[in-house]
């Protein structure tokens, strides 16, 4: 990101790098449960619920890009602080800066969990953290800007694994669908959040106001990116429950790598273990995004210190956070605490913003 003598930023996001930008980070290892979780929660044919999910971030999509629109495309800091003074602003910041920073934490940690339980088991799980961190404290020194033509170059190095999913269509069964829909699930609405968290990462783009312009049609842009991930997702899905039974499904912890585990090629055996290693660029653009977020809100608390030195700050604390949760099923209750915070900002935050517009609309009109 270049900024000229003024401080101002001089390059945009162009309308492709947003909609990938925003696909890359929805899109994560979440996929390999989604099949499970929706068998579970919405039974036969869960796959049919997806698009609904889909529908509900585009509207909440268009609640930020109302906050884009009425707010001229300023930064939500700006709009915020000049409604309200900073000081009693502090509290919403730290609350954002540990959301953000921790579900970051949490999906990198959860990454690296399943990493060593199908490849390296004997391995120490915060070594591979350790070298992802190192990626990300790179990635973050970079800027947006960069950070958004690194995700277009990892879109492209790990889209061709959709096409793998292709190959199962022979083995696809219609029958297995049953002509029964939402029958036999027992969610709760832990559950429904739980899946809506697969979508989470598009409420980030929130904090992109300033870096965008005209060209790139930062509202369409961002529905592309979101209708992208859900097209992606049903399909998958759709080919999951139509290769596995319902019964096998709710066995299954993670049906994607199952499914993956039935292609034999005969120069590679694991093909799995590829697949999975090749999910490394969508996780690290999900906890890059998300770590680049709490150091946009720790700025507003210490102006002073250089954004390097609060990112990388970031990364370590965080790095020492994910010693506390040590197994999996611990990290994905703490991915649930936290996703559940995160669903509550991305629809109270837009709002929020409005209502501080608004208000300062009037105001003006008052005057």
């Amino acid at each position: 990101m270049d900024v000229n003598g003024n401080g101002v930023i001089t390059e945009k996001l162009s309308a492709f790098h947003m909609t990938i930008l925003v696909f890359m980070t929805q899109f994560g290892v979440v996929i390999f449960s989604l099949p499970q979780l929706l068998s579970k929660t919405f039974g036969t044919n869960g796959w049919i619920i997806l698009p609904l999910y889909g529908v509900i971030v585009i509207l909440n999509l268009v609640l930020i890009g109302a906050v884009h629109k009425l707010g001229k495309g300023k930064s939500i800091f700006v709009i915020l602080e000049k409604a309200i003074p900073r000081l009693l602003l502090i509290p919403l910041y730290l609350f954002l800066l540990a959301v953000w920073s921790m579900l970051g934490c949490l999906v990198s940690k959860e990454y690296v969990l399943l990493f060593q339980m199908i490849a390296f088991p004997t391995t120490n799980p915060m070594i591979f953290k350790i070298l992802m961190d190192v990626l990300l404290i790179w990635l973050l020194t970079k800027g947006l800007y960069n950070i958004s033509k690194a995700s277009t170059v990892f879109f492209w190095a790990s889209v061709w694994m959709i096409l793998l999913v292709f190959l199962f269509w022979g083995d696809f069964k219609f029958s297995r669908l049953t002509p029964f829909i939402l029958k036999g699930g027992e969610g709760a609405l832990k559950d429904y959040v739980g899946i809506y968290a697969a979508f989470l990462g598009y409420e980030i783009s929130i904090l992109t106001f300033q870096y965008t312009d005209a060209k790139t049609r930062f509202l369409r842009s961002s529905i592309y990116g979101s209708l992208l991930t859900t097209v992606f997702y049903t399909y998958i899905c759709l080919i999951a429950f139509g290769f596995f039974s319902l019964g096998q499904l709710n066995k299954m912890l993670y049906p994607l790598l199952d499914l993956m585990a039935y292609i034999r090629f005969p120069f590679i055996e694991r093909l799995e273990n590829l697949f999975y290693g090749f999910f490394l660029f969508t996780t690290l653009l999900t906890v890059v995004m998300y770590q680049w977020a709490a150091k946009e809100a720790c700025r507003r608390i210490l102006p002073k210190v250089n954004d390097n030195i609060l990112g990388a700050v970031i990364i370590l604390g965080a790095y020492l956070i994910a010693f506390i949760p040590d197994t999996l099923g611990e990290v994905q209750d703490w991915l649930q605490m936290f996703s559940e915070l995160e669903c509550i900002v991305a629809f109270a935050l837009p709002l929020l913003l409005l209502l501080v517009i608004g208000l300062g609309g009037k105001k003006a009109v008052g005057a």
